[in-house]
């Protein structure tokens, strides 16, 4: 199957040849890296895009994902807050500009929101536009009203992640379904959105849900495809998940497979970069070329200078675009 890909310039994958990519000897992990970078190389050249994530709303949601620190199941110790201060949020939107920075993301926590709240988030989204050119939006249900709103103000891009495959949704989430995300998605690309989606592998799912996951992402076509590896957090449902198979050749199998069926998307290396590719930062750009620096959420991330020099010191340059 590797020697397969690396004669074809766009393979089309196969859901059996996928699986079986997920499966690859470790031994010929280099070979797979290989065959996943000549498209990495082909659609984003030796550049690597930077982001920033702030938590514009924190916990106190209606939501049951297991995961996530902020739902309604979750006991773990984080901030709450309906809003953050504005203070915080231009001055992340500073960051990014000052940086020179591929954009500034920003995460509300809850399902649905009020027609007054995204009013009030699109007045902010138009003063940031003023001096940062590239906003993503990770904001939960949106009605066809609210986020023409949205696009209005000037939001090019929101993040939907599907997070795990349609069958295994339900193992995760029951206060919403896998084909309402779908839904959404496709309702905002019809508006015209740019869409950030992509998933967490390690919640106990099988490698055909993380293949079917992937191949429902190559029919979406999101402009960005983010990876997280799951960092259990005490308090959340899967607080105490086994995550020995995540092991970094396995994390790696997983990206290059993302690569490979949906390669000219941007696949970042999201959640869990700093803890199961520390050490590898060199052999992940060969196949991602989008991370985020200071942070995920709720949890800590590398800081900015600190993953600049991860960068260049695995030979790649980091991507100016907000300026």
């Amino acid at each position: 199957m590797i020697s397969e890909l690396q004669m074809t310039e766009d393979p089309v994958v196969s859901r059996k040849e996928a699986i079986e990519i997920l499966n690859t000897p470790d031994d010929s992990l280099d070979e797979l890296v290989a065959s996943a970078e000549k498209l990495r190389r082909k659609y984003k050249g030796n550049h690597v895009s930077i982001h920033i994530l702030t938590n514009a709303r924190s916990g106190n949601c209606s939501q049951d994902c297991a995961y996530c620190a902020q739902s309604c199941r979750s006991e773990a110790e984080i901030d709450k807050y309906k809003w953050v201060s504005d203070e915080k949020l231009y001055q992340d939107n500073a960051f990014v500009k000052e940086y020179h920075l591929s954009r500034h993301c920003i995460g509300l926590s809850g399902m649905e929101f009020t027609d007054e709240e995204i009013e009030d988030l699109a007045k902010r989204i138009r003063i940031m536009k003023e001096t940062c050119a590239h906003l993503c939006c990770s904001i939960g249900f949106l009605t066809e009203k609210q986020a023409k709103i949205l696009k209005d103000a000037g939001l090019d891009r929101i993040n939907h992640n599907l997070n795990s495959s349609r069958a295994f949704y339900r193992n995760i989430c029951t206060t919403h379904t896998f084909e309402q995300r779908i839904e959404n998605i496709r309702m905002l690309q019809r508006l015209g959105f740019e869409i950030c989606s992509g998933g967490i592998i390690g919640m106990g799912e099988s490698k055909e849900d993380v293949v079917d996951m992937l191949l429902e992402l190559r029919e979406i076509q999101p402009e960005a495809l983010p990876i997280n590896f799951l960092l259990p957090i005490p308090g959340t449902p899967l607080g105490d998940a086994d995550i020995s198979s995540l092991t970094t050749s396995y994390c790696m199998k997983v990206l290059c497979l993302a690569r490979l069926l949906v390669p000219k998307a941007d696949i970042r290396c999201a959640a869990g970069r700093e803890v199961y590719f520390k050490g590898e930062e060199k052999q992940l750009l060969k196949v991602v070329d989008s991370i985020f620096a200071s942070g995920y959420l709720t949890a800590d991330g590398q800081g900015i200078k600190d993953t600049i020099q991860v960068i260049t010191d695995a030979g790649f340059t980091y991507e100016i675009e907000s300026i």
